[in-house]
């Protein structure tokens, strides 16, 4: 059915993606594949790392235990961005395109009324890429 997941994450707000996690996790158990774990970060000091090789390292990290976890395969890719805010759907469209992933499993967001002006994330990728998309509900 599928071959590879593509998981977005957003290593400061891993508490809001428990969901989308586990449902990542159960399909892959139940299909046997393996989960990439994808964060965007820039070059500039943050609250979770001051370089992006620190944030790779934490994301490299969070893979390895989410895979110790859930008892599957995972994977991280790190993208580096100028201004993740504008970049963010770009760059996770054409991660999914390199990393060959045929499914996306990301978590959404509770609508409101901007979502009328300004599309979610979920919506444009799902709008864009070539791979199926599950967007769930937090």
């Amino acid at each position: 059915m599928f071959t590879r997941i593509m998981v977005p994450v957003d290593l400061t707000h891993i508490d809001r993606l428990q969901k989308a996690l586990r449902c990542a996790a159960d399909l892959a158990k139940l299909y046997s594949l393996p989960v990439i774990y994808v964060g965007v970060t820039t070059a500039l000091p943050g609250k979770l790392a001051h370089t992006p090789e620190e944030y790779t390292d934490l994301l490299a990290a969070f893979s390895a235990e989410q895979g110790a976890d859930e008892g599957i395969e995972t994977g991280f890719h790190a993208i580096l961005s100028h201004d993740p805010a504008v970049e963010l759907d770009p760059a996770l469209i054409r991660a999914a395109a390199e990393l060959q992933a045929d499914l996306i499993v990301m978590a959404s967001h509770i609508p409101n009324l901007m979502d009328y002006v300004w599309p979610s994330n979920g919506g444009t990728i799902a709008s864009h890429a070539k791979a199926s998309v599950f967007v769930v509900r937090v």
